[in-house]
């Protein structure tokens, strides 16, 4: 055989036991090179093959040239000593060590509460900040403010409209206003603040004041629910302090700003200044400042995500609702455009939610008018409910969210099939005391877990540290629930076959063993997503 270059060896799991614990398909490269068939390539290697057979226990060859490793129990047993003294630490790496990345997630307009699509985009993004610390990234979350902009003053306008009419006026609200009874609560307010101020006073002298106010208040009702949600932020960016700095918003000032920030991408056609985004990858030019003088939106986007890259983040992530996906190339080509480099910008999309209750459409919220807020569903179902279930699909397919499910005290309810694993290890971890045969159990004869189920109980535990590191690389956090509904499945089907605390004093003290390792993995895996394990349920 003549002498080749080696290839990379991928591994892989197999989907069928039979086809071992790892599976290579390293022959089919090789053959390629040597001009030999696949399986004839496998037969050499697993010949070769010098391995351990404490953990290996043979070696065979499938298919048209797969080699399949078959692992021994020793080595699945070997897991657990690892786990019971790696403890909260058990699955980080420090695969991000030295480097910094920033997550900016939930960003909503504080012109209304947030909704169930907000609640969503929050649990992925907080998940996915835990999973990026987890693989040793320095991380900062980060929530932008969209202060700035006609929407601000649509929420004016209809505060003031509010506002009037508890003075018994009459005063409509503006068709493209905000119509929820959010806004009576916040006029309310105004005018317990102010009492008759604003109602002599010309609009356009009324207006920026009022925008400011109910601002405020809205800011703060979101920052209240983020954090009955448990997402703690480490920074708020203002796009109205963004834009401030290059003073009012005059138009020959703002021409020469962003002449200056782009240089010769910038020209100016039928009265209006384009960015040429199509000269780095978008489908077409971008408007930045209308032929009227008003700046675009995609002003601000340019100016913030300059400002993330001057902070020297190594990614730069970003949560957006799926609506937005247009706006990955055109903020990409802006970040070339700037003269930085697209790759470390990663967008994540978050699709909408529908709230269920029974499997039918529940109506729209009367507070906000239009969609079922975040505060709502937390009140009916909890924190750890929504959170799981917001990160039980891929953020980028739609979910359905019933509520009744969210509540249930069953298996059927995911959060709690995974939670009550937790509480039951603990209940019998509690009595393992009681029986006298306390933990840490790093003594325990581990070679006594020879059942099918323990060794498969094992197989989960041993992938965890993987499964955290593959769902933080590739921002899915989607994976981590589905990992731990299989271990609980795993955890369910064992401890109702065998007897844990027995007579048999080695055997309990190996299967409590499991059952500590067991219990530390699942604690790790919902603290990464934001959610409770409890001690009892």
């Amino acid at each position: 055989m003549p002498s080749v270059e080696g290839p990379e060896v991928v591994w892989e799991y197999p989907s069928e036991p039979g086809f071992g614990d790892l599976a290579t398909p390293v022959a089919f490269a090789l053959a390629r090179s040597a001009r030999r068939r696949p399986r004839d390539i496998a037969e050499m290697l697993r010949r070769h093959l010098d391995l351990d057979p404490q953990f290996v226990d043979r070696v065979e060859v499938g298919g048209a040239g797969y080699l399949n490793l078959f692992l021994t129990k020793a080595f699945w047993q070997q897991v657990i000593p690892g786990i019971l003294t790696g403890g909260e630490e058990y699955g980080r790496s420090r695969v991000g060590a030295g480097k910094r990345a920033q997550v900016e997630f939930v960003s909503a307009n504080p012109t209304g509460p947030l909704h169930v699509g907000h609640g969503r985009g929050a649990a992925v993004g907080d998940a996915v900040a835990n999973l990026l610390a987890a693989a040793g990234f320095a991380v900062e979350r980060e929530f932008y403010v969209n202060d700035a902009g006609t929407q601000i003053e649509m929420l004016a306008r209809s505060v003031l409209a509010r506002y009037r009419q508890g003075f018994k006026m009459n005063a409509p609200l503006p068709e493209q206003g905000y119509h929820g009874e959010y806004v009576r609560d916040v006029a309310a307010a105004l005018q317990a603040e102010v009492g008759e101020k604003f109602l002599d006073l010309p609009e356009q002298e009324s207006l920026p004041a009022i925008g400011e106010f109910a601002t405020r208040l809205m800011l703060e009702e979101i920052k209240g629910d983020l954090e009955r949600f448990g997402i703690h932020f480490d920074s708020w960016v203002s796009e109205k302090a963004l834009l401030s700095r290059w003073g009012p918003p005059d138009r020959d000032r703002l021409v020469a700003a962003v002449r200056d920030l782009f240089g010769p991408n910038v020209y100016e056609e039928e009265g209006a200044i384009w960015l040429r985004t199509s000269a780095f990858g978008d489908d077409k030019d971008r408007v930045l400042i209308r032929a009227n003088g008003e700046p675009t939106y995609f002003i601000s986007d340019c100016v913030y995500h300059r400002e993330k890259c001057e902070r020297g983040f190594d990614r730069l992530i970003n949560v957006w609702g799926a609506d937005h996906h247009g706006y990955i190339p055109r903020v990409k080509a802006a970040l070339e455009a700037l003269g930085y480099a697209s790759e470390p910008l990663h967008v994540v999309l978050v699709q909408m939610v529908t709230v269920l209750r029974g499997g039918m459409p529940i109506p729209m919220s009367k507070r906000s008018g239009e969609f079922v807020t975040l505060a709502e569903v937390m009140d009916e179902v909890g924190t750890d409910a929504a959170r799981f279930i917001f990160l039980t699909r891929r953020s980028d397919s739609p979910l359905d969210f019933d509520l009744e499910v969210a509540k249930a005290q069953s298996m059927e309810n995911p959060v709690y099939y995974v939670q009550y694993a937790h509480a039951r290890l603990s209940s019998v971890l509690r009595e393992a005391e009681k029986a006298g045969v306390p933990g840490p159990y790093l003594e325990a004869p581990l070679a006594l877990l020879d059942q099918p189920e323990e060794i498969s109980l094992l197989k989960h535990l041993a992938l965890y540290p993987e499964m955290v590191e593959a769902a933080a690389v590739t921002y899915e956090p989607h994976r981590m629930p589905a990992y731990l509904q299989n271990l609980a499945g795993e955890l369910h089907g064992y401890y109702n076959k065998y007897r844990i605390i027995g007579a048999d004093r080695p055997l309990s003290q190996a299967r409590l063993a499991l059952v500590s390792a067991t219990r530390t993995v699942l604690a790790n895996a919902l603290t990464l997503l934001g959610v409770k394990a409890p001690e009892r349920m």
